[in-house]
């Protein structure tokens, strides 16, 4: 196995011979104005007090604090997500930022979570295994953190818990020895992540590997596809090119965005992908107001506003309501990845209704999902992007559903007002007469959203700890970004 990385010790010594603060001292996060300029009422600004203590407290109080594992929904038992613990460690340092947790507290449970990924077992093998190359599986049993199943090996999901890793590593920055040890532990894990290996000889890095590879065409355990194309694999991309052991060609950006679409839907052009999930992770931890890669330095406008245009034309399409959805509006909105009632097709107030469970729900010009099924997290991980719509949408949510929508730790994940009254069994979830279907579970992949983007709308925290990041820096450069708060680091 790897040796820790223990570079960093020489450069905290400086810090702390610098005089840069004692190993107690917070870290302020941006001081800059709020992305898109809207002043909330302050019932709005309470909701959002509310929502996002929440929503924290789902990361804080459902990961196992032994291993740093978050479960993927709560509370219907699961195995742990990987990128929700990436959520998670996002999470942490805005719950020191606004005193929901000491910030020793945090620290000690990053520092679980990161000792865990740094010594959990990796390699070829089947079983016994954590990860393989520096990736991890896509789902891990909350006790042991073995791979859960038969499931596969995930570079998505690896780069979301790397992002959530390098928040902590800018966050915790003092001298102190455990923040060291964090920053260290954080260098390893990124450091050991093969990308190269990752692309299978293509210029774009694969989807996922399994070692049974006698299930995938090529017999090397590789997915048949790639990633390719507008959707959260920017964020990956970002980290593959910004390894500073195994980067990835700069071609792969330049091949990656050769299959975008671009399309006018609902009045707004934009690079089109349906869920708007695809809009919102990357952008959890990447500021791209003003900058611009090739790519969109041809279209006049950068990625931060392109997920505007498409977060505006979701709400659009639910104003305009083509299929006759139930309670659609300007303030009853939002198709993306999320739970649903059941996988049927009936009759339902005199018009043939198709509903689905686990769906990537969404709306674009070269692609419709839809049942009926709102998912908050949709709106809730646009804030940063158009606050002007989605936060009185997510206020309105709360205020018409009530306690059916919003409980213990915020938004469940999902409802639908079309589905209220009894039909076929369901899946899951509970139908509130005359009301609405409701979800019951939260899902960690879409509270991690709500807490990082509102926050990210109102001080820019998530966005500057990542600005800082040397890889970040890098991989933005690598990539052909330019401009903006990049104009002088590359």
């Amino acid at each position: 196995m790897l040796q820790l990385n223990r570079n960093l010790l020489s450069v905290a010594l400086a810090v702390s011979a610098a005089g840069m603060g004692s190993a107690c001292a917070r870290i302020a996060g941006p001081t800059t104005s709020a992305s898109v300029p809207y002043t909330a009422t302050p019932g709005e600004r309470a909701f959002l007090d509310t929502l996002s203590r929440r929503t924290f407290d789902f990361f804080w109080e459902t990961t196992n604090p032994r291993n740093g594992l978050t479960p993927d929904r709560w509370p219907t038992k699961s195995f742990s997500s990987v990128a929700g613990v990436g959520f998670a460690l996002t999470a942490y340092p805005i719950g020191v930022q606004h005193g929901w947790v000491t910030r020793d507290a945090a620290r000690e449970r990053v520092l679980s979570t990161l000792r865990f990924f740094w010594t959990a077992p990796q390699g070829p093998q089947a079983t016994g295994v954590t990860g393989y190359k520096g990736f991890f599986y896509h789902f891990l049993d909350m006790d042991t953190g073995l791979r859960f199943q038969t499931v596969e090996l995930s570079t998505i999901d690896t780069a979301l818990l790397l992002a959530g890793a390098l928040t902590c590593s800018q966050y915790f920055s003092s001298a102190d020895a455990r923040d060291v040890e964090i920053r260290a532990l954080t260098d390893s894990i990124y450091r050991r992540a093969d990308w190269q290996w990752a692309t299978d000889g293509a210029p774009v890095v694969n989807m996922s590997w399994r070692p049974e590879s006698a299930q995938y065409q090529n017999q090397r355990g590789f997915n048949i596809s790639s990633w390719r194309g507008y959707d959260e694999g920017m964020l990956l991309y970002v980290l593959a090119l910004g390894s500073p052991t195994h980067p990835v060609d700069p071609q792969a950006w330049a091949e990656w965005t050769r299959s975008y679409t671009w399309g006018t839907f609902q009045g707004q052009s934009f690079l089109q992908f349906a869920p708007l999930f695809g809009h919102q992770y990357s952008q959890l931890w990447l500021d791209f107001r003003g900058i611009q890669d090739e790519y969109m330095r041809g279209t006049g406008i950068d990625y931060f506003e392109n997920s505007r245009r498409a977060t505006l034309s979701q709400r659009a399409y639910a104003v305009s309501n083509p299929n006759g959805w139930r309670d659609y509006g300007a303030n009853a909105w939002g198709l993306t990845a999320s739970d649903g009632p059941l996988d049927s097709a009936f009759t339902l107030d005199g018009r043939p209704r198709e509903f689905h469970t686990y769906w990537a729900r969404g709306a674009a010009s070269n692609e419709l999902r839809d049942d009926g099924t709102i998912a908050p997290t949709a709106a809730g991980g646009s804030v940063a992007f158009a606050p002007e719509v989605a936060i009185p949408a997510l206020v309105a949510m709360r205020t018409t559903y009530g306690d059916g929508l919003f409980g213990k730790y915020g938004f469940v994940d999902a409802f639908n007002p079309t589905l209220r009254t009894p039909g076929p069994p369901l899946h899951h979830g509970h139908i509130e007469a005359g009301l609405s279907w409701f979800d019951t579970d939260y899902l960690a992949i879409d509270l991690g959203p709500i807490v990082g983007m509102v926050e990210n709308w109102r001080s820019e925290f998530v966005w500057g700890l990542m600005k800082r990041d040397a890889n970040v820096v890098r991989g933005l450069c690598r990539a052909g970004f330019t401009g903006g708060w990049l104009a002088t680091r590359c």
